[in-house]
């Protein structure tokens, strides 16, 4: 089967007619994009909102907008163990729910990263997130409920050129999420995956950065496509069809925490409904072409 460009749209939730409890939600990478969206459309439902972000700027302007928040840097397992114990004394160990989201890319051919860069992209990525549910997971046990909502991406189950660091921390993510999802079986604590295609963000300006920190390009066998890439991570504004705001991601997190049974993942953006279909339906080479052209 597949999908229209319609019907991959986000469905757009009358909040008006919400009368939702108020939840407690902890939230990670709220200094910009779909963290901060995301905190900002929860708040206005009435939810309570812990924003946290890594650098200590970003907090201070959180906090000026009025959110609650913690410094979170999921690189450091102390600043991790600090933000847990700020969450408890915040809310007194209630959360209700746990928005994984903050994450980074960095590009460049698989055989150009080096050990130490591709560690990198998974401190944060995988072992800070796995780290962080691990400690808020007991929390949920003793209250006896709540939400797990891991931001992965299309990426995180298709593979792409140039990508090769996001895309294994993002399906070891999913590795992660999935083997949680049926060991938590029957504890009342729900693991949400939200995939997620080509969103507005900063994240290519924030990827082109690394890339030009970490990535060897002049002396590559791969320069030639660099080239075209690092045109890609400079332009503004949406570089590929069907991209969305990232309000459709956020309007995934409110259905998940919505439903009484959330759905083991939530896609977003036409191109993750596309993908998803093909990679069951096509052969692994035929879907290597493909890919190949995108």
């Amino acid at each position: 089967m597949i999908f229209s460009p319609a019907e991959a749209a986000p469905t757009l939730i009358s909040y008006d007619t919400m009368n939702e409890q108020t939840q407690t939600i902890l939230i990670t990478g709220c200094s910009i994009g779909i963290g901060y969206t995301t905190a900002k459309v929860l708040r206005e439902q009435g939810h309570r909102v812990i924003a946290s972000a890594r650098k200590k700027e970003d907090v201070q302007r959180l906090t000026g907008e009025g959110f609650e928040t913690l410094q979170l840097d999921l690189a450091v397992s102390g600043s991790i163990r600090r933000a847990v114990d700020g969450l408890i004394e915040l809310t007194g160990g209630r959360v209700d729910a746990l928005f994984n989201n903050g994450a980074f890319g960095q590009p460049g051919a698989v055989e150009d990263l080096s050990r130490n860069v591709l560690r990198e992209q998974f401190e944060t990525n995988l072992f800070g997130t796995h780290e962080l549910t691990n400690l808020v997971i007991p929390l949920m046990r003793r209250q006896g409920h709540g939400v797990i909502i891991y931001n992965s991406s299309v990426l995180g189950f298709v593979a792409m050129p140039y990508r090769g660091a996001y895309n294994a921390s993002k399906f070891a993510l999913e590795g992660l999420a999935d083997a949680l999802r049926l060991e938590l079986h029957g504890s009342n604590i729900d693991i949400v995956l939200i995939e997620p295609g080509p969103i507005l963000s900063a994240f290519r300006k924030n990827a082109y950065a690394l890339f030009r920190k970490n990535i060897d390009a002049e002396h590559s066998v791969h320069r030639k496509a660099y080239q075209a890439m690092e045109k890609r991570l400079q332009q503004e504004g949406p570089v590929v069809p069907f991209t969305l705001p990232a309000e459709a991601v956020a309007e995934k997190v409110l259905s998940a925490l919505r439903a009484k049974r959330p759905k083991p993942r939530y896609y977003v953006t036409f191109p993750t409904y596309l993908f998803g279909c093909l990679k069951r339906l096509l052969p692994d080479r035929w879907l290597d072409a493909l890919l190949r052209k995108v």
